[in-house]
């Protein structure tokens, strides 16, 4: 037996649990995790390992997420968990996504109150690990947030299947999708899928607000025709839509290479805007 909740998105496959939550659909054996190091199989079910296990809380400002022109000036208390379905070699919380650090359990109701004990809180963002796989944590917690007039934020690789995404967007009011580049290649190399994301924004802008956040590489996708690309598809969902372009700092494992310069972001901030309305440099 084990004190873990029960996941869903997943069904029984001789012995092993399939995951259906993210586009991986890890094939997971008895007694191990899956890729994200959330899910669990114990004795051929599926459980949601990291449920309520939080690494940090954090009272920050809604643009640090960043949020723009989602309650801008506001507060908002900030959770993170760990693990994440991504491999980047650019992490900047890699001691949280790539490992299990020291946790504290926070059921939905304590995490509710401390929300909405906190004088001038907008809500809880769900943020600094990947938090759609814990999604089951996210589907007990949101509604009542809701229930107590919290906001309810997710910043995320929107690395996620769509019918659990369906199920969760009811309840979330924003969202900043990290879209990390705008080639397969990269998403390969990085252990995601650039059309499951390229989906879910389109899905999410549908739903909730959202804006985008691409983190410029030198090197790796910071060529202009691939921002033209970019900023040309988000313009075709909404030319609204707010794009965040951010410097990159040597981190993780990719630490051969130097900081973006800061003319790199202004030339291909001057492209975005060619195409959308709202355009923003970051980490400068």
């Amino acid at each position: 037996m084990t004190d873990m909740p029960g996941a869903r998105f997943y069904e029984k496959e001789n012995g092993c649990a399939r995951c259906n939550l993210c586009p991986h659909r890890c094939l997971i054996k008895d007694g191990q995790s899956g890729l994200c190091g959330a899910r669990r199989n114990i004795g051929g079910a599926l459980f949601a390992e990291s449920y309520g296990m939080a690494t940090s809380l954090a009272l920050d400002p809604i643009e640090k997420k960043p949020l723009y022109h989602f309650n801008p000036g506001r507060q908002i208390l900030s959770m993170g968990g760990y693990g994440c379905n991504m491999r980047c070699d650019f992490c900047q919380n890699s001691s949280i996504s790539q490992a299990k650090p020291k946790t504290e359990f926070i059921s939905p109701k304590r995490l509710t109150e401390t929300a909405a004990s906190v004088p001038g809180n907008l809500g809880l963002a769900f943020t600094y690990n990947e938090p759609l796989i814990g999604a089951e944590y996210l589907l007990d917690a949101a509604p009542l947030l809701r229930e107590r007039n919290m906001k309810v934020v997710l910043v995320s690789n929107g690395m996620i299947c769509r019918e659990p995404l369906i199920r969760l967007l009811p309840f979330i009011d924003a969202i900043n999708v990290d879209v990390k580049a705008f080639t397969h290649s990269f998403y390969e190399r990085m252990g995601g899928d650039l059309e499951t994301v390229k989906q879910n924004v389109a899905l999410c802008a549908e739903s909730c607000h959202i804006e985008v956040t691409t983190l410029i590489i030198p090197g790796e996708n910071d060529g202009d025709g691939e921002t033209e690309a970019l900023s040309r598809w988000l313009a075709a969902i909404s030319r609204e839509i707010p794009l965040h372009l951010t410097r990159f700092f040597p981190k993780h494992r990719m630490r051969d290479r130097p900081p973006t310069p800061i003319e790199t972001l202004k030339r291909l901030a001057k492209i975005a805007c060619r195409e959308l309305a709202h355009v923003y440099m970051g980490n400068i």
